[in-house]
C-alpha cells in the first residue's frame, strides 16, 4: 500500500499528469509486489470503462463544443442583459444567470469558463468593472456547470457509485438554485458597497420580452401535462407542443427559448421514461445539431469538424483518467488500503453527520490536487462503503462530492478553472487566485447547506418518483 501511494504521490510532485501518475504507480506497484499478472493491470483498465453509462461522456463533450459554435453563447449573454443587466452590479448577475442556461447545455465547468466566460469577462471589463471582480465572478457561476444538469461527473459518480443517473441530475436542479441565489445575493452585495448602478437601461419591453421566454419553455411541460389530462396520448401531446414551440420561435426569432429547451427536453425525456441519461446525451447532440444546421445555420463543415475533433481528444482525456483511476482504485481495494482507511475512519466517528463533514475537508483538499474525474473514480470505492453503513444517501453524497471538487477546481495547484480564467483574462495566477477567493464564501454556504439540509438534494428526485432508482 506504502508502494503505491508513495509512487503516485512522487509522480505527482514530479509534475507528471494525475492519469499517467495513477498509471505508473499501478504498474510499478504490481512489477515490484509480484501479487498479481502483469496482463491484470491492462484487464483492469478495459474493465474500467467497459460500462454503457459511460457512453454519456463523449456525447455530452460533443454536445456541450456543439453549442460552443452553435452561436448559443451570444444568445444566452442577449437573454441574460435583458433579464437581469437592469439590476445593480448588472452584468455581475447576467454573468451568473448566463452561466445557469449554459450549465443546462454543456455539464463542465471547464466548458462554461472558456466559452461563456470569454464573452462576460471582456464585456465586464469593457463596462468598467476591475478585472478581478469579473475573473471572480465567472469563476464561481461556472461551478454551476456540474451541479445543475446535464453533468459530466454526475455520469461518473453514477457509474462509480451504481446509482441512477437520472436522479443525480434531478438531485442536482434545487442546490443549483441555492448556489444561483448566493451568488447574486453576492453581487448585490459588491453592487452595494461599490455604488454600481445598472448595466443597462431598465425596459419594460426588454424585460418583459425576457420574461415572456422563460414563460413560453415553462408552458411547454405545462401544455403537455393539460393535453395529457384532456386525454391525448403523452407523444402526441409532446408532438403538437414542439411544433407550436418551434412556430412560435421561427416567427418571432426569439433569444434564448432554444437554449432554454435543452435541459428541459433532458431531464423531461428521462422523468417520462423516453430515454436513459446516455440516450439524453445523444439527444443533447441532435438538438445541437439541429439549432445549429438548422434553427440558426451558423455551424459549417470547419467548425463541425473542429468540434469533433475537440471533442475526441477531450473524451479520450477523460477515459484515459478513468482507466488508470480504475486500476489505482482496484489496488487499493485488494491490498486493504480502503479497508484500512475505512476502519480508520469509523474508528473516529460513527455519527453521520461528523463523517459528512470529515468527507468534505478531504474531497476538497483531494479536489485541489486532483482531477476531478480521478478524484471521483479513487474516492467512491474507499467512502461508499461509510456512506451506506452511516445510513446517508448515495444521492445526496454525490452532490456532496461534486461540489466539493468543482471548489477543488479554483483551486492552485491543480484547479483547471483557475487556469483557464487566468489565461482568458490575462492576469497571472495568483492575482486570479486572489480574485477568486471572495467568491468562496457564497460556494461554502451553499456547500453547508447541502450538506446539512439533505432535502435540498432529494425533495425533487422524492417527488419525481424517482429516488432510489
Amino acid at each position: 500500500m506504502g508502494t503505491l501511494i508513495g509512487t503516485f504521490l512522487l509522480l505527482m510532485i514530479l509534475g507528471l499528469p494525475v492519469a499517467v501518475s495513477m498509471a505508473g504507480a499501478s504498474l510499478l506497484f504490481v512489477l515490484i509486489s509480484g501479487s498479481v499478472p502483469d496482463v491484470v493491470v491492462a484487464q483492469r483498465m478495459i474493465a474500467g470503462v467497459e460500462s454503457f453509462p459511460l457512453l454519456a461522456v463523449p456525447f455530452f463533450i460533443l454536445a456541450g463544443n456543439l453549442m460552443n459554435i452553435a452561436g448559443i453563447t451570444g444568445r444566452i449573454y442577449n437573454f441574460a442583459v435583458a433579464l437581469v443587466g437592469w439590476m445593480r452590479g448588472g452584468l455581475g448577475q447576467v454573468n451568473i444567470i448566463g452561466s445557469v442556461v449554459f450549465a443546462g447545455m454543456s455539464g463542465t465547468a471547464i466548458a462554461d469558463a472558456a466559452g461563456l466566460g470569454t464573452i462576460e469577462i471582456k464585456a465586464m471589463k469593457d463596462h468598467g468593472y476591475e478585472t478581478e471582480f469579473a475573473v471572480g465572478v465567472t469563476a464561481a457561476s461556472a461551478t454551476l456547470g456540474p451541479i445543475i444538469p446535464p453533468s459530466l461527473p454526475f455520469v461518473i459518480y453514477g457509474m462509480m457509485a451504481n446509482v441512477s443517473i437520472g436522479s443525480l441530475f434531478l438531485a442536482g436542479l434545487l442546490p443549483g438554485a441555492v448556489l444561483t441565489i448566493l451568488m447574486m445575493l453576492t453581487v448585490a452585495y459588491y453592487a452595494r458597497r461599490n455604488n454600481w448602478g445598472g448595466d443597462v437601461a431598465f425596459n419594460w419591453k426588454r424585460l418583459g420580452g425576457a420574461g415572456l421566454e422563460v414563460l413560453i419553455v415553462l408552458s411547454f411541460p405545462l401544455s403537455i401535462w393539460l393535453m395529457t389530462l384532456a386525454g391525448v396520448s403523452p407523444n402526441v401531446a409532446t408532438g403538437i407542443a414542439f411544433v407550436a414551440l418551434l412556430a412560435l420561435d421561427w416567427r418571432f426569432n426569439f433569444s434564448a427559448v432554444m437554449a432554454l429547451m435543452a435541459p428541459v427536453i433532458l431531464i423531461g425525456g428521462m422523468t417520462l421514461g423516453w430515454f436513459t441519461p446516455t440516450e439524453a446525451a445523444v439527444a443533447a447532440v441532435i438538438w445541437a445539431l439541429f439549432l445549429g444546421l438548422v434553427r440558426y445555420r451558423s455551424m459549417t463543415f470547419k467548425t463541425l469538424a473542429k468540434a469533433t475533433f475537440d471533442t475526441i481528444e477531450t473524451t479520450a482525456s477523460v477515459l484515459f483518467i478513468v482507466t488508470a483511476a480504475s486500476v489505482f482504485a482496484w489496488l487499493l481495494t485488494t491490498t486493504q488500503a480502503a479497508q484500512t482507511l475505512t476502519d480508520a475512519i469509523l474508528s473516529v466517528t460513527q455519527n453521520k453527520w461528523v463523517f459528512l463533514l470529515m468527507a468534505n475537508v478531504l474531497i476538497l483538499i483531494v479536489g485541489c490536487f486532483i482531477d476531478t474525474i480521478a478524484a471521483i473514480t479513487i474516492l467512491v470505492p474507499i467512502l461508499l462503503p461509510i456512506v451506506l453503513k452511516l445510513g446517508i444517501d448515495p444521492i445526496h453524497f454525490g452532490l456532496i462530492m461534486t461540489l466539493n471538487l468543482m471548489i477543488g477546481l479554483l483551486h492552485p495547484p491543480m484547479g483547471m478553472v483557475l487556469f483557464v480564467l487566468a489565461r482568458v483574462a490575462r492576469l497571472s495566477v495568483e492575482r486570479t487566485t486572489m480574485a477568486i477567493l471572495p467568491w468562496l464564501v457564497p460556494l461554502f454556504v451553499a456547500l453547508i447547506a447541502i450538506t446539512y439540509i439533505p432535502q435540498i438534494t432529494l425533495w425533487l428526485p422524492t417527488a419525481m418518483g424517482m429516488a432510489g432508482k
